[in-house]
């Protein structure tokens, strides 16, 4: 651990630690990422419940569909609690976003079934997930630039990466939690009450959240920013070609994400005929390959600049993403896909390590939350929160399962000029 930033820390914040701040940043980002994993995870029983006269795969569309709302609905939180944080400080923000996140997470595990409600079921699902949506387009943006602006410019891609590595931790948790749900209480339970414990389980993990952002104070860098701007009045415009940019920029994590963790579940039990329990922990060991790769992703970046890690993880995906699953759906071999999982979600995690911090240093202070929550929000909604939709769709449209990669490598190839454009940041000051 540096001790330097440990005792800037202890200075600049009353008394509290490197590990305090960590944990106030990464525990409403991996809140959000639980949730949204288990909804994917838990897809085909949420749609049984909530479209129950569809056909299987209509019901899927329509619940990926609503996935698919939240992500929508993440822009104008992003906007909004984005403006929250420029003008107020981080923390408000921060505290903002997980009482939000707990209440719609909350909502979901309660909520009737269209057998006991009817229509009125499917959209009050629709309006919890635009609730969760509005939370989660302001708490990425938050937390990332809350822990880049407490790190020194040496090691803001290594402790930027734990604001990763939360989601990873969510994405991991979610996982880990619906597996072993699914093992314990059997598909039947599952089907008829097991599939709200998760989402009730997150809502009780909000206030602990809370509790631990209420205890940190506001960021150093964004304390002289607001004096500065206070002496001077505003001079900084809203970036809106490094908005362009960015959004170009997180095309290809948005995509892969989403499909080669979130919706890779339901592609192995589709396509490969593989039980719900074995494809979970499939995901659950190439998710925690993806944590680890992000914290090392973070930590090179220190060392070689954030450029090379994104270029060639950018690069993989868009090479390795055909063949390998190719591979899964012609060799039929349980070892075979795991570890071609393993290897997409690792790329994936290079990617994420060092974009969250490179994204954070490329706005102006007094923007940054804003201009990052738009333009990442923007991206995850086009590229990100439509990709089991849109996964579902073509295998559906085109009668080959292959087609899951199309999505993918489309969106790699919207992100490699951008980052072949991109101007290296690491070790720079925060403007």
């Amino acid at each position: 651990m540096d001790t330097g930033l440990s005792g800037r820390l202890d200075a600049e914040s009353g008394g509290g630690s490197i590990v305090r701040v960590i944990t106030a940043a990464v525990f409403g980002n991996a809140l959000e990422w639980y949730d949204f994993t288990i909804y994917a995870f838990l897809a085909p029983i949420i749609g049984r419940h909530f479209f129950p006269k569809s056909t299987d795969t209509v019901a899927l569309l329509a619940t990926f569909a609503v996935f698919g709302v939240g992500f929508a609905a993440r822009p104008l939180g992003g906007v909004l609690i984005g403006v929250v944080g420029d003008r107020l400080g981080r923390k408000p923000a921060l505290l903002l976003t997980i009482m939000l996140m707990a209440v719609g997470t909350a909502v979901i595990g309660l909520l009737p079934g269209f057998a006991s409600i009817g229509i009125a079921a499917p959209v009050l699902l629709v309006l919890a997930r635009a609730f969760q949506g509005f939370s989660a387009g302001g708490e990425w943006g938050s937390s990332a630039s809350f822990l880049a602006e407490w790190a020194p410019a040496a090691k803001r891609g290594l402790i930027g990466s734990c604001h990763t590595g939360s989601i990873i931790g969510g994405q991991l948790v979610g996982t880990g939690v619906a597996a072993s749900l699914t093992t314990l209480l059997g598909s039947a339970t599952m089907e008829s009450w097991g599939w709200r414990v998760p989402f009730l389980l997150g809502a009780l993990i909000g206030p602990l959240g809370l509790l631990a952002r209420r205890r940190i104070d506001e960021t150093p860098v964004f304390r002289e920013a607001a004096r500065v701007e206070a002496l001077t009045g505003p001079v900084t415009r809203m970036p809106v070609r490094t908005m362009l940019f960015a959004f170009c920029f997180v095309a290809v994590q948005s995509a892969a994400i989403y499909v080669y963790l979130s919706y890779f579940p339901t592609f192995l039990q589709r396509n490969l005929g593989w039980t719900a329990g074995l494809s979970l922990w499939s995901t659950a060991i190439a998710t925690l390959a993806t944590g680890a790769s992000v914290v090392a992703s973070g930590y090179v970046s220190d060392k070689i600049g954030r450029k090379p890690p994104l270029l060639f993880s950018c690069l993989c995906l868009l090479l390795l993403s055909y063949p390998l699953v190719w591979l899964m759906l012609h060799e039929h071999s349980v070892a075979l896909t795991i570890a071609a999982q393993i290897v997409l979600g690792s790329n994936c995690g290079i990617f994420i390590g060092t974009m969250t911090v490179a994204l954070v240093e490329m706005f102006p202070t007094r923007r940054r939350l804003t201009g990052l929550n738009t333009s990442y929000n923007l991206a995850s909604m086009v590229f990100g929160g439509f990709a089991p939709f849109i996964a579902t769709w073509l295998i559906s449209r085109t009668g080959q399962p292959i087609a899951v990669t199309y999505y993918v490598i489309l969106a790699a190839l919207v992100s490699l000029p951008a980052l072949l454009m991109f101007r290296e940041t690491a070790g720079r000051p925060l403007d």
